[in-house]
């Protein structure tokens, strides 16, 4: 693994490692049993402050390539997921969508043609043992409501991901803007669902508050903008398989904060999704260079990636 890959594996990781809180913050801090409502506050107020700050729209076909991937990624995604915290414990929750790579090794074989290989399949079973044991073996009552819900959100996540990576960015929008789009879209959409079936909103105390603005900024617009870009630069099936980093990561904040136990089956679950994480990172870097993919033709498009991303050279794909 070169250099330039290894920093943007690292980079990438990092909204696993962020998502890995979702889990800690929604018990701790959020108003109870309000998934759609907490889904919407993470999305819609970081997508609309990423809109204000990139001033730019979809045009054309872009605007129902937004909403597509907003369902996906965001307005599918969230709610599920936060279902599956408020109902299940961080650990199991984190690390059933770990079952991330085979979705998406089968979804990319379809629209991508991305073959999977034998070592692929192999480690997404391997992915797919370490959630059984965690699921099977973690303390707590087994909760099937919150087992749909996670495996629910694990398959909305992985679509948005493959069509992410199909469909690329137009000209001049860097991931940024993409990462805005999204969380608009998504936020919209979750937003009257939200009021029709929770009702009014909850009052809102100084814990609250603070919560829904770590999710908004930290898990989310920066969050969404690391993976985005790191789709851009990654082949999909290799960018899930670093979903397994944030089951280890609630599971550690679980232990270290919540005083959850942690049995040793599980801890092998664990250890078996960081496994799989490390080994859909060998050997599965770019079949093409970046260039090839989606060039820009614009000195346009190129500064505005460029004041973007300011971790390096922009993503073009």
């Amino acid at each position: 693994m070169n250099r330039n890959r290894l920093t943007t594996v690292a980079l990438t990781a990092l909204a696993p490692v962020s998502w890995g809180s979702t889990y800690f913050v929604t018990t701790q801090f959020l108003p109870a049993d309000r998934p759609l409502f907490t889904g919407m506050m993470r999305a819609l107020p970081a997508g609309l402050a990423l809109l204000a700050l990139t001033r730019r729209l979809p045009r054309g076909d872009w605007w129902w390539k937004s909403v597509v991937l907003g369902a996906l990624n965001i307005g599918a995604f969230f709610p599920l997921l936060f279902l599956s915290a408020y109902r299940l414990p961080g650990g199991m929750a984190a690390v059933i969508g770990s079952v991330g790579p085979l979705w998406v090794a089968g979804l990319a074989a379809l629209f991508l043609g991305e073959k999977p290989t034998l070592r692929t399949l192999l480690t997404g079973i391997a992915a797919a043992l370490g959630v059984s044991l965690v699921v099977l073996k973690a303390a707590g009552s087994f909760d099937a409501i919150g087992v749909i819900a996670a495996l629910g959100s694990s398959a909305s996540m992985s679509a948005g991901t493959v069509f992410t990576k199909r469909w690329g960015r137009p000209e001049g929008a860097g991931p940024l803007i993409l990462t805005g789009w999204q969380l608009t879209a998504g936020g919209l959409l979750i937003a009257p669902v939200a009021f029709f079936v929770e009702g009014a909103p909850p009052a809102l105390d100084g814990r609250n508050i603070a919560g829904y603005l770590y999710l908004a900024l930290v898990n989310t617009a920066v969050a969404y903008w690391l993976w985005f870009r790191g789709i851009g630069r990654m082949t999909a099936t290799s960018v899930t398989f670093l979903g397994p980093l944030s089951p280890l990561t609630a599971g550690v904040i679980g232990w270290a904060a919540l005083g959850q136990a942690l049995a040793p089956v599980q801890l092998l679950g664990m250890a078996i999704a960081f496994g799989a994480t490390l080994a859909g990172q060998i050997g599965t870097g770019p079949r093409k260079p970046v260039e090839e993919i989606v060039p820009f033709s614009s000195t346009e498009g190129n500064a505005a990636e460029l004041s973007m991303d300011v971790t390096g050279a922009p993503v073009r794909r």
